[in-house]
């Protein structure tokens, strides 16, 4: 019998591995990216108090205007713009990238790129 390769499985091993390794500090929280067949999720965290800083997604309402129609890498970018622009206007510009066990690819990598692009430094 054939067993079908878990891809999810695969990446929950890959997290959790990345995180035993990097964790999110008040100095420089981090970064953690989840994305869905649809959306794309991101938030900055701090790991020693067990606190969201901020929070972006493609579900936010007027980030959903600004990627209605765009490709789903069009819409990490503008994710990643936009949570930099949150993160800076509550004086976060440090962070550590927690890319979620996803490969640095496509939509993550395209979200990281749209984060650097406004001011935030992993």
């Amino acid at each position: 019998m054939i067993t079908k390769f878990d891809k999810n499985e695969e990446r929950l091993k890959r997290h959790k591995r990345v995180r035993a390794k990097i964790s999110g500090t008040p100095e420089r929280p981090r970064l953690n990216v989840y994305r869905s067949t649809v959306h794309i999720y991101a938030q900055i965290i701090d790991d020693v108090a067990g606190n969201t800083l901020v929070a972006c997604s493609t579900m936010e309402k007027e980030i959903a205007k600004a990627v209605s129609g765009k490709t789903k890498t069009e819409q990490a970018k503008i994710v990643g713009e936009e949570l930099a622009k949150k993160a800076v206007a509550k004086g976060i510009t440090e962070v550590v990238f927690d890319r979620g066990g996803y490969l640095y690819t496509g939509r993550v990598a395209a979200l990281a790129e749209g984060a650097r692009a406004n001011g935030l430094k992993f």
